[in-house]
């Protein structure tokens, strides 16, 4: 594996609807071979977060940059061309497309041309199911076609809004698997928000723990248990 750099940096990064402020001063680093988990109770800003960073909400301030390059007011379509692949909580795959098609609109970024071989080296269901709709898949299987589709836009930093959400346990295990490949090659920065504790500690290669829309711990995967993070996040 290539060595850790910082793939994606926040700095003091807020945002606020109306007179409320959901992010406050967030700042962290993922980098590059490494899976950052982001775990929290609900309604701390956790997804939120990752829409801001994705361009969906627009922060009141603060700093992204991917690779060096800072993003400032970029447009979602923008920051998928500077290296942003985002699989939303809810997958939002196009049920009337086809899976192929689902896959193609990550082309949008023109960074690649193609359906690189990866994806389906990793989701060979997405192979056997090309033709068919996405609203036809189960669940797992629309899941798998979202992070697929997401790999198709050649990402530097992946963000992964609860992949485990609502899919069977054997595909958990399948997306925990893809999500640590990934990671080893050492070529994009992975931030997973996760409520699936034991899923996000098995990953973890470094974590942030939210409260009230701010960084309320932060450490190394393997100090997770150490560092008391299931009381943390536990209802």
């Amino acid at each position: 594996m290539m060595a850790a750099t910082s793939m994606l940096s926040v700095e003091r990064l807020s945002q606020a609807y109306g007179g409320s402020r959901i992010l406050r001063d967030v700042s962290f680093e993922a980098r590059a071979g490494e899976v950052t988990v982001l775990l929290g109770r609900n309604g701390v800003g956790k997804s939120t977060l990752l829409r801001t960073l994705m361009g969906l909400h627009p922060a009141s301030s603060g700093s992204v940059r991917v690779d060096g390059v800072e993003l400032g007011s970029m447009p979602p379509q923008k920051r998928a061309e500077a290296g942003i692949g985002y699989v939303p909580q809810g997958r939002e795959i196009f049920p009337r497309l086809s899976v192929e098609e689902n896959l193609q609109i990550g082309f949008a970024t023109g960074r690649l041309q193609r359906i690189p071989d990866q994806v389906f080296e990793l989701f060979p269901v997405l192979a056997q199911m090309k033709t068919r709709r996405g609203g036809d898949l189960s669940g797992g299987q629309q899941q798998q076609l979202a992070i697929g589709r997401a790999l198709c836009t050649r990402p530097k930093v992946l963000l992964l809004d609860e992949p485990t959400e609502g899919i069977q346990p054997s595909v958990i295990k399948d997306i925990g698997r893809v999500i640590r490949t990934l990671a080893s090659t050492g070529e994009m920065a992975i931030v997973l928000v996760e409520q699936y504790y034991d899923f996000a500690r098995e990953l973890a290669d470094a974590y942030l723990v939210m409260e009230r829309g701010e960084i309320l711990a932060r450490g190394r995967g393997t100090q997770m248990e150490a560092d008391g993070v299931s009381a943390m996040v536990s209802v």
